[in-house]
């Protein structure tokens, strides 16, 4: 199970690289950000875990 956060291409404000293809996400992008909801060492890690991902990658990911 996953939580899953889209943000738009305005509040894309910084550069991440996407897991899924290991390229930049720049800001002005619209994007997902996906964190696990059920990891076995609790929220905290699972918050800390959250990547962000071209929306491509996501939808092909999952």
């Amino acid at each position: 199970m996953w939580n899953v956060q889209p943000i738009a291409a305005v509040g894309a404000t910084k550069v991440y690289t996407c897991p899924g293809c290991g390229l930049e996400i720049v800001p002005g992008v619209a994007h997902t950000v996906a964190w696990r909801a059920d990891g076995i060492m609790g929220e905290a890690d699972d918050l800390a875990g959250r990547r962000h991902w071209h929306n491509h990658c996501w939808k092909v990911h999952t």
